[in-house]
């Protein structure tokens, strides 16, 4: 049986982590995918452009970005900037690195997405006198995002995992929460346990969601 003292330290603690899962968790993923997936369009369209430049610096962003550990990316942004003079805090640090990832990493799949489209759907378009952005805005767009939907949901979920990656760029969010915890409690296996619980409470909410619109969407396919 646990003891007393284990039971207060959950007890004590599952507050704290909560609040901060919610306060500063849950707005940091919101912020970055928002900024990612505005990042993500642009360097699909740019993938698909036939601008030669456009299609060279997007896809060497993608490639850096896939390549490379988002751990790295993060230290790099926060602990190595400052050798060149430029210093950004812990918060801002946290979402240009998570931003970055996220765009890169959605960017495929909404070009995979767009390119899923059958092209008898633009043909369909311009036959009805659509210019080229009209087609993809009225047209293609929304068949996209319908088919993007799932993976993206995916990658919202993974966010809110990797958020904890934040921790080690000083960002106090649930998992840096849990470590000043256990400095004073020196429960390590009992607070890392409990915040892995409260990370697989939000997963599983969104998932939740996720699957719900998942079905919301699929009343609109031809069946």
């Amino acid at each position: 049986m646990l003891s007393d003292r284990i039971i207060g330290i959950v007890v004590d603690s599952f507050l704290p982590l909560l609040v901060t899962g919610i306060t500063y968790t849950i707005p940091l993923t919101f912020i970055s995918f928002a900024i990612g997936l505005f990042l993500a369009f642009g360097t699909a369209y740019a993938r698909l452009s036939s601008n030669k430049i456009l299609y060279g610096i997007s896809s060497f962003y993608v490639w850096v970005i896939r390549g490379t550990p988002l751990l790295v990316q993060l230290f790099i942004i926060f602990y190595g900037l400052p050798n060149m003079g430029i210093t950004i805090g812990p918060l801002p640090a946290a979402v240009i690195g998570f931003s970055l990832s996220v765009g890169a990493y959605n960017s495929e799949v909404i070009r995979a997405a767009i390119q899923s489209v059958p092209k008898g759907q633009w043909e369909a378009a311009y036959s009805i006198g659509m210019t080229r952005r009209q087609a993809r805005r009225r047209i293609i767009l929304p068949q996209a995002i319908r088919v993007a939907i799932p993976p993206l949901g995916n990658s919202f979920i993974s966010l809110v995992k990797d958020t904890s990656l934040a921790a080690t760029i000083t960002v106090t969010e649930m998992f840096q929460k849990a470590q000043q915890i256990t400095a004073f409690t020196y429960e390590p296996l009992v607070l890392y346990c409990e915040v892995a619980v409260i990370y697989l409470m939000f997963s599983t909410v969104l998932s939740t969601l996720r699957s719900r619109v998942e079905t919301r969407l699929e009343r609109y396919v031809a069946k």
